[in-house]
C-alpha cells in the first residue's frame, strides 16, 4: 500500500462513516474499482479508531454531560430526572440491538465484504431508505423529545448496518425521520449512539488482530490512515450537522444510487 492509498482510504472512512452513504460499502467498492489490494485487518482497525477519535473529539462536551447526568441520576436514585440523564439511558437502549447483532452475526456477514455486487445492491437499498424517509417524515420533534420507542427503532436500524452497503448513519437517520424527528435531532442522536458501537467494534477487531497477528505494513501508513480518518471525520460531522439544518438527505440517496448502479455495471462488464 502506498501513502496515497492510505490517505484516500482514511478520507473515505472518515467521510462516509458520518455522511450517510455507507463507509463499509465504500471501503469495499473503491479498492475493488481501482484494483487495489485489501488493506488488511490492521489498517482497517486503525481507520475505525480514527473515526472514533473524531466523534469523541467533536461531541466530548455532550458525552461528558450525558455521562455525568446518568451517574448523578444513579446516585440520587432519580435516573430520568433530567433531559440529559434520560438521553444517556436512551442511548444505552439504542446500543443493545447493534451490539447483539455484532456479537452473534458478525462472522455470518463477513463473506459479503468480498462480494462487491451484493454491496452495490445494498447501497441501492440505503438510497431508497434515505429518499423514502424524507418523503414520509413530519420532522416536527427535537432531540429532547426522543423516547424509548424512538431509541429502540434507531437501535434496530443501526443493527441493519452490519451488512456492508447499508449505511449506519443513513439507516439511523432515516429511522429518526420516520419517527418524526427533525434532521438535526436524527443526526445528533445517530452520531452519539455510534460511540459505544464503534468502540466495541474496535475492541473486537483488536481481539481478532491479537489472534491472527498483524498484517505486514509500515506503522507510518497506519498512522497516516488513522489521522486522515480522524481529521476528515471531524470535518464531516461539523459539515453535516450544519447542512441538515437547511437541506434534505436526498443528495446522499442519489449518491448511493449512482455508485451502486455504476458498480453493478462494472461488475457485469468484468465478467
Amino acid at each position: 500500500m502506498s501513502f496515497l492509498q492510505a490517505i484516500v482510504l482514511g478520507i473515505v472512512q472518515g467521510a462516509t462513516e458520518f455522511i450517510p452513504v455507507s463507509s463499509s460499502g465504500h471501503l469495499v467498492l473503491i479498492p475493488w474499482l481501482l484494483g487495489w489490494k485489501s488493506p488488511g485487518l490492521t489498517f482497517d482497525t486503525m481507520l475505525h479508531w480514527g473515526t472514533l477519535l473524531a466523534v469523541v473529539g467533536y461531541f466530548w462536551r455532550d458525552l461528558a454531560s450525558l455521562i455525568g447526568a446518568a451517574l448523578h441520576g444513579l446516585v440520587t436514585r432519580r435516573p430520568f430526572a433530567t433531559v440529559e440523564a434520560r438521553l444517556a439511558w436512551l442511548l444505552v437502549l439504542a446500543t443493545v440491538p447493534a451490539a447483539l447483532a455484532g456479537v452473534t452475526l458478525e462472522h455470518q456477514f463477513e463473506a459479503l465484504f468480498n462480494a462487491p455486487i451484493f454491496v452495490a445492491v445494498f447501497l441501492l437499498v440505503t438510497g431508497l431508505l434515505l429518499w423514502t424517509s424524507e418523503r414520509l417524515s413530519s420532522r416536527l420533534r427535537d432531540l429532547a423529545s426522543v423516547n424509548a420507542p424512538d431509541a429502540l427503532t434507531l437501535g434496530i436500524a443501526q443493527a441493519l448496518a452490519i451488512t456492508p452497503g447499508i449505511s449506519r448513519s443513513g439507516s439511523t437517520m432515516a429511522a429518526g425521520l420516520l419517527r418524526g424527528l427533525d434532521r438535526p435531532a436524527s443526526a445528533r442522536f445517530s452520531f452519539l449512539m455510534m460511540v459505544p458501537i464503534v468502540f466495541g467494534a474496535g475492541l473486537l477487531q483488536l481481539k481478532d488482530l491479537a489472534e491472527t497477528g498483524p498484517t505486514a505494513g509500515q506503522p507510518a501508513l497506519m498512522a497516516v490512515g488513522f489521522l486522515a480518518a480522524a481529521v476528515t471525520g471531524y470535518a464531516c460531522i461539523a459539515f453535516l450537522l450544519g447542512y441538515l439544518r437547511r437541506h434534505s438527505l436526498r443528495i446522499f440517496a442519489l449518491w448511493c444510487w449512482g455508485l451502486g448502479l455504476f458498480s453493478l455495471i462494472v461488475a457485469l462488464l468484468r465478467r
